[in-house]
């Protein structure tokens, strides 16, 4: 199969998108299939191109055996409403054009939560006569609403009919929540049509690991320490002020609060902890990819946070699963719904309700307290991750371009098996 994937975050970024989309391509290439990718130059979330790459109007490399080919945009940080929406509107058109000198392919993709690259990626199947598949990440434009970034406009209203129109055009639709086929089916999308490709995780990266003493030292963490550790992005979604309050209440120089990754808040959340004199919290810069795991395996429990709006009811965060691939218990702390079901399903850990910092300390202190009940939710964490692999995923979404395929009428007599791999 020739899959064309559009996404506008891909490695050497670190998010959530570009991981996903990045694992799952591995094993379409390693199962004999051809993918290409359309993504720009690697600028998130500082908003300044990576060193070693250029913002140009087209260039290409092979990264694992997928074809890259990055496209010129409008760079900007991932802070503030303006110049970021530009940014997204820019790959639009950047993307659309790139994709017409690709080689005619069996499928088009486009990843949400930004609709710009799911109208680029739509409008180029409709020009090669090919089916669309679109993938529903985040309930966009919802999820900004949601955070704050922007209010309820007649602009968003009409992203929203937008965003109804390109799940009706696609055949069929990706969701990587049940609640989130739920919402779709309530707006009238019809049942048939989606497919539910639940996040997963690389587990021959993510695996039980002995602490890193080395990268403990570095960042004064001593060995009898009880680690907590937020691994990810630091944006708007995640108030991770509520952690902070919750290292106040605890203040024990021996628990400590390990944040690592970068995002919108950071630099505030490291100021408020300057302000509240906080001793226990630790702030890593945005560290490499291939580094992540390193900095799990100083942790103790994965921390996993989510700001208290209802839509958040919705949201599965990958870091689960990563915490999940390094068999660590998790604490949740979010609104209840699709993620606390998990959790809980699989017994991996404990779920606390959004904004309320002293049920947080209360379940830091259980567990620190209790080497028995954290074994336990060790165990059971990390025998959820093969449920929850990447592979898994990428298994599932191949079956949606191959069922796309199939409805359009234009089979090939495409292979999928991993006899070709």
């Amino acid at each position: 199969m020739n899959i064309l994937f559009l996404a506008d975050n891909f490695p050497p970024e670190r998010n959530a998108q570009a991981s996903r989309v990045y694992e799952r391509a591995c094993h379409w290439v390693r199962w004999g299939h051809r993918v290409t990718v359309i993504t720009c130059a690697p600028n998130f979330p500082e908003g300044k191109v990576y060193p070693g790459f250029r913002n140009k109007w087209y260039q290409t490399e092979n990264l694992s055996g997928i074809r890259v080919v990055r496209v010129k945009t409008f760079i900007a940080a991932n802070v503030g409403t303006i110049r970021r929406i530009l940014d997204y509107v820019s790959y639009m058109p950047a993307s659309f054009c790139a994709g017409l000198f690709q080689p005619r392919p069996d499928v088009v993709a486009a990843t949400s939560p930004l609709l710009f690259a799911a109208i680029s990626g739509w409008a180029l199947a409709c020009v090669k006569r090919v089916p669309f598949v679109m993938e529903v990440s985040d309930l966009w434009p919802d999820s900004i609403i949601a955070v704050g970034a922007m209010k309820r406009s007649v602009i968003l209203r009409w992203l929203e009919k937008v965003e109804l129109f390109l799940y009706r055009q696609a055949a069929p639709v990706a969701v990587l929540t049940q609640a989130f086929k739920e919402n779709l089916i309530q707006r009238g999308i019809a049942e048939s049509k989606i497919t539910i490709a639940m996040n997963g995780v690389d587990l021959s990266r993510f695996q039980p690991r002995p602490r890193d003493n080395a990268l403990a030292s570095q960042w004064g963490i001593a060995s009898d320490d009880f680690v907590l550790s937020y691994i990810g992005t630091l944006g708007m979604a995640h108030d991770l002020g509520n952690v902070l309050e919750c290292a106040k209440l605890i203040e024990r120089p021996n628990i400590k609060f390990l944040f690592v990754g970068p995002g919108a808040e950071r630099e505030k959340l490291v100021r408020e902890a300057s302000k509240l004199g906080l001793k226990n919290v630790i702030f890593v810069p945005p560290q490499p990819k291939e580094l992540m795991p390193g900095f799990w395996s100083l942790s103790d429990i994965a921390l996993v946070h989510l700001k208290d709006v209802p839509l958040f009811r919705t949201v599965i965060p990958s870091k689960i699963f990563e915490a999940m691939g390094m068999g660590l218990p998790i604490i949740l702390v979010a609104p209840e719904g699709e993620a606390s079901r998990i959790i809980l399903e699989e017994n991996a850990g404990m779920w606390v309700p959004a904004s309320d910092p002293s049920a947080l300390a209360e379940a830091v202190q259980l567990l620190e307290g209790n080497f028995a009940l954290r074994s336990s939710l060790a165990e059971s964490s990390r025998a959820a991750a093969s449920r929850h692999s990447r592979e898994r995923q990428a298994e599932d979404m191949m079956g949606c371009f191959t069922r796309a395929i199939t409805l359009s009428g234009q089979d090939r007599s495409i292979t999928t098996d991993r006899q070709l791999s």
